[in-house]
């Protein structure tokens, strides 16, 4: 049985706001992108382009009273536009990464954990969905270990 999904991004609200004294707060730096791909914008879940400038900052992406409560550093790009995805589409900035995915229940604990390549998230994603108690799914980068986003049943 196949699970309909929606990768969710981060919302271009949460860092449009940011004025430098609310940055210089959260350690944030502006970094010019230099390779491509390198800086995975989670807002717009498209890698930045060269030339471009993304806002590296520790974010929350784990808000839970549990053990599992989780922040890290993300990138967004200057000017990101949210993305706006389709169900069970999967932006193509996940297809050329190794990546960790972790399912948690509605409590915020994790309940399975899987790493594999972009190329192989459909069916991964659909292979920890099939686990009814997995509310939502967490993906990182595998290796730097950093948040992309978040999945959920459509």
């Amino acid at each position: 049985m196949e699970n309909d999904l929606l990768v969710v991004p981060l919302e271009s609200s949460l860092f449009s706001s940011l004025d430098d004294a609310a940055l210089n707060e959260f350690n944030a730096q502006w970094i010019n992108v230099d390779s491509k791909p390198g800086y995975p914008c989670r807002v717009s879940l498209e890698d930045a382009e060269i030339g471009e400038r993304v806002l590296a900052i520790n974010y929350c992406h784990h808000s839970v009273d549990t053990a599992y409560k989780a922040s890290g550093p993300i990138f967004i790009r200057e000017n990101a536009v949210t993305a706006c995805l389709s169900k069970n589409e999967i932006p193509k900035m996940l297809r050329h990464r190794l990546l960790s995915l972790r399912a948690y229940n509605s409590e915020g604990n994790m309940v399975n954990a899987i790493v594999t390549e972009g190329r192989d998230l459909d069916v991964v994603i659909n292979k920890l969905l099939m686990d009814q108690c997995v509310e939502y799914i967490q993906i990182h980068n595998a290796r730097p270990g950093c948040f992309n986003c978040t999945v959920v049943r459509a």
